[in-house]
């Protein structure tokens, strides 16, 4: 393996480097003893290299594929068109026959021929549009439809410019919709079938957390047969997975299965469907939006109709052939008149199914007893209100999907919080860790498995090639007044001010919300000279862009900032974070989970709320330092960094800059950094 790294290394002109060598050596480890390992890598380490060099060696000795999970796009496609060609190239004589790789996304993803030619029924608006938007999701069908006749993939990202989901929905189906290849007229040259064939015949399979997720909890398997699996940006798995598990119910979600149920059943029967919507409608839009701890009366009785309604349609189905759920329908049926009825079928089962869920939602005797949340999301412009069901812990799934069956890589920049991998390690469902061998130490015969049987795992930090400390300085203004509710004090904006002034612009400054966001840069921008920009002014990928090109631009923005950034060089000098970012005190699911770990004898304040801001602080502190050579100052405004109790924890969850709270010192700082 160490001979494998150094010619990988060599292949993309790199130099060897500590951490990387040492994250390699520990990924070799576990996956040869069978165990789960969790390695926090700070930016520059090279930690792609450090899991893709020992994955690819299991993967061509056994001859099974090891999946790659990833949260974003834009690392899939780093690693599908970057990181694995070179690295295949490099390895080439090293190994038996060159790796192979593919990328798998959800069916979504992917381009539906038999939707493309079919006369399948055109999908009817989810939102409210104006004439504008609709004339403009028209050109966006026209442009799907010309690109479908020339496309090798049907990948929905190599369609660029990108579509709206209401102009993509027409032409993709779900797992459930599909008709499946044996029934299905465009079986033979299915865009997905074809890319899940591909991926069933290399050796890294290139996915997302969400597939994963969906492979890992459904009964029928979607990635191909594979025993290790390295989980990329391992701090958003549970994020992402909480995602696919959450389920939502509205009255567009009941019109939609109306819509589809169509011709297919007695009209009667639809009606009786189509009420109960109705009265949803009508109860929704008079409650007020937020949590549900108590199942009003009035709402279990229309999800009880409701749910009865859609059973009943599904029964109707069922009895024009076939079992009620899709299968064992007539053989002869012709192919549209079959997916009509699985795009009916998948559609009432939601309805069903997730009236279901948050009926039962409310059946625990105590707070303890409880499994899921359900709140009400208010309507906007765009949507009408709707009802959401999640789960208060994923960790469970997890433990019993995930981890149970495989061995499990688990890497990050951030997943170290508090100095210790015990939050992250919560939320993933996993035990206490066992302390890691020394490098190069295998695991010694007959040593113990984990407590019930369990695979152990072990959390390790290789650290960063970067010298936090004399590159970067940490400013906490402990002189400032704490933020309160009604927007940015004066104080913070004249703070920003002299910070930006002082380090000739070169500014990211990351906000809770959007509108402190926009409230800062109306604010500032008649009192700096710099260019300033900000977040929603165009798309985020071309304001990153501009602000990358002008060392004296600022960009102001909030929550897809705080991860998503790399600008190496001297752009960015200053990362301003204007208070520590808390879950907001009405988000239904951090403060029902945080309500929940307090009813079980733990701190949820601190398992929820302060592991959350840590998370988020340490992503959004690391934008700073993106390359060896960078130098620069984060400036936390929020004195609470300083002064409350669980300041600590929240900085020992940051890189380890060198700290001060003397305004002067950090002015000075960043006006010799713009002279040099």
């Amino acid at each position: 393996m160490t001979e494998l790294l150094r010619a990988a290394v060599a292949g993309v002109g790199g130099a060897e480097r500590p951490g990387q060598t040492a994250m390699a050596e520990a990924v070799r480890h576990a996956i040869d003893n069978d165990e789960h390992v969790a390695v926090q890598a700070g930016t520059g380490t090279g930690k792609s290299l450090a899991y893709l060099v020992p994955a690819l060696r299991h993967a061509i000795e056994s001859d099974t594929a090891v999946v790659v999970s990833t949260a974003t796009i834009a690392l899939q496609r780093q690693l599908v068109d970057r990181d694995l060609p070179r690295l295949a190239a490099s390895l080439a004589d090293h190994l038996p026959h060159e790796p192979q790789f593919a990328i798998l996304k959800g069916r979504r993803n992917y381009l539906c021929r038999y939707k493309l030619t079919a006369a399948w029924p055109e999908e009817e608006g989810d939102q409210l549009f104006d004439p504008r938007e609709v004339s403009a999701t028209g050109r966006m069908v026209q442009r799907i439809q010309e690109w479908g006749e020339e496309t090798e993939t049907g990948d929905r990202d190599e369609l660029v410019p990108g579509v709206n989901e209401q102009a993509w929905r027409q032409f993709s189906v779900s797992a459930k919709e599909c008709l499946g290849a044996q029934r299905c007229p465009s079986g033979a040259e299915c865009f997905a079938e074809q890319a899940r064939e591909r991926a069933g015949q290399v050796d890294v399979v290139v996915t997302n957390h969400a597939l994963l997720a969906i492979d890992a909890m459904e009964e029928f398997d979607v990635l191909p047969e594979h025993d290790v699996v390295v989980v990329d940006e391992a701090h958003e798995l549970v994020d992402r997975v909480t995602s696919v598990v959450t389920d939502e119910l509205s009255d567009l979600t009941v019109s939609a299965a109306v819509r589809r149920v169509g011709r297919l059943i007695e009209q009667g029967v639809a009606d009786r469907l189509q009420e109960a919507g109705e009265d949803l409608k009508a109860l929704l839009a008079a409650a007020p939006p937020g949590r549900l701890d108590q199942l009003p009366q009035v709402l279990g009785v229309t999800l009880s109709v409701l749910r009865d309604a859609a059973f009943t349609c599904i029964t109707a189905m069922g009895s024009r052939g076939g079992d009620g759920r899709g299968g064992g329908r007539d053989k002869n049926e012709d192919p549209e008149t079959a997916g009509q009825r699985k795009a009916a079928f998948t559609a009432l089962d939601e309805v069903h199914d997730t009236a279901v869920r948050i009926l039962e939602a409310f059946g625990g005797d105590s707070e303890v007893d409880r499994a899921e949340v359900v709140w009400l999301e208010g309507a906007t412009e765009r949507r009408s209100p709707v009802l959401k069901v999640a789960p208060l812990s994923v960790g469970g799934m997890l433990r019993d999907k995930l981890f149970a069956d495989r061995t499990v890589i688990l890497t990050s920049a951030t997943l170290a919080l508090g100095g210790t991998f015990d939050g992250m390690a919560r939320q993933w469902g996993l035990g206490p860790a066992r302390p890691p061998h020394a490098q190069g130490q295998d695991e010694p015969d007959g040593e113990s498995r984990a407590e019930g049987g369990r695979k152990p795992w072990t959390g390790l930090d290789v650290g960063s090639p970067f010298d936090h400390a004399r590159s970067g300085i940490l400013y906490i203004a402990r002189h400032l007044p704490q933020p309160g509710r009604d927007g940015l004090p004066k104080e913070y904006l004249d703070e920003i001010a002299e910070l930006i002034e002082a380090a000739g612009g070169r500014t990211l400054g990351l906000f809770s919300s959007m509108r402190a966001a926009k409230a800062a840069t109306e604010a500032l921008r008649e009192r700096l000279e710099v260019p300033l920009l900000c977040q929603g002014d165009d798309s985020t990928s071309q304001l990153v862009q501009k602000f990358a090109d002008d060392p004296a631009t600022c960009l102001f923005g909030t929550l897809s900032l705080w991860q998503g950034v790399d600008v190496p060089g001297p752009s960015l000098s200053l990362v301003i974070i204007d208070r520590i970012p808390f879950p907001r005190p009405d988000d239904p699911l951090a403060s029902a989970r945080q309500r929940h770990v307090a009813a079980r004898g733990g701190n949820g304040f601190m398992a929820v709320a302060a592991t959350h801001a840590a998370l988020l602080l340490a992503q959004g502190a690391g934008r700073l330092l993106r390359g060896r050579d960078d130098k620069g100052v984060v400036a936390v405004l929020d004195p609470r960094l300083a002064t409350a109790r669980y300041a600590g924890f929240l900085r020992d969850s940051l890189p380890p800059f060198w700290t001060t709270s003397d305004p002067a010192k950090v002015r000075a700082a960043l006006r010799r950094l713009t002279t040099t």
